[in-house]
């Protein structure tokens, strides 16, 4: 997996509203969030959340409980000042998910749309599904978003996986019932577009 010294160079050299995955709101996550009907005090864990306004959203629609994971503390660190006397409501974990030692089914909902698709070794992609089996709850919600087929195959210098719905789905395996999935255009700062898939499951055991 990338290394923290990458994020926290690219977190000092740009604003966080520069970066090309830089969404003034998280809209699609809200909605597959808000359209399973997740109480607003649910757990909730955004990883690789950084400086994502996706806990700006949350906070705006009276969730109560969320924790923003990355590895970057400078990403974290440009959230915690957007929030300012807010930030004080959410739990910060500057970590590696790969290494973070997680609760035993801690979370109802695991949010991604930053990871995943930076992980080309199948060892850590196994890896990963073990962190989630670990960590949500059972019937939690686990929604992950890579980039697509059609998407990019680099992101910040980085060599990343692009996946159908399908794939995405089997990578997680039988532990997690397919709910359903979406596609994004994603207008970068820059301009350009980039496309992403989100598959949205719910952990069964």
């Amino acid at each position: 997996m990338q290394s923290k010294d990458h994020w926290e160079n690219v977190y000092t050299a740009k604003a966080s509203t520069e970066v090309s995955w830089f969404q003034e709101h998280a809209e699609l996550s809200m909605k597959l969030i808000q359209d399973v009907g997740i109480p607003t005090s649910a757990s909730i864990i955004d990883v690789g959340g950084g400086a994502s306004t996706l806990v700006d959203d949350l906070l705006a629609h009276s969730y109560k409980n969320i924790t923003v994971l990355d590895l970057s503390s400078a990403a974290l660190s440009t959230a915690k000042s957007r929030l300012g006397k807010n930030a004080s409501k959410i739990k910060w974990l500057e970590a590696n998910v790969l290494e973070a030692d997680f609760p035993v089914h801690a979370y109802d909902v695991w949010h991604d749309r930053a990871v995943f698709h930076f992980l080309t070794s199948e060892e850590d992609r196994h890896f990963y599904v073990r962190q989630v089996l670990k960590a949500v709850k059972p019937g939690g919600l686990v929604i992950v978003a890579t980039f697509a087929e059609d998407g990019p195959t680099k992101c910040s210098g980085l060599p990343v996986m692009r996946y159908s719905a399908d794939q995405l789905h089997s990578e997680f395996g039988e532990p997690f019932q397919l709910l359903g999935h979406e596609k994004e255009s994603h207008h970068t700062p820059g301009g350009n577009e980039q496309k992403f898939v989100y598959c949205f499951c719910k952990k069964v055991i």
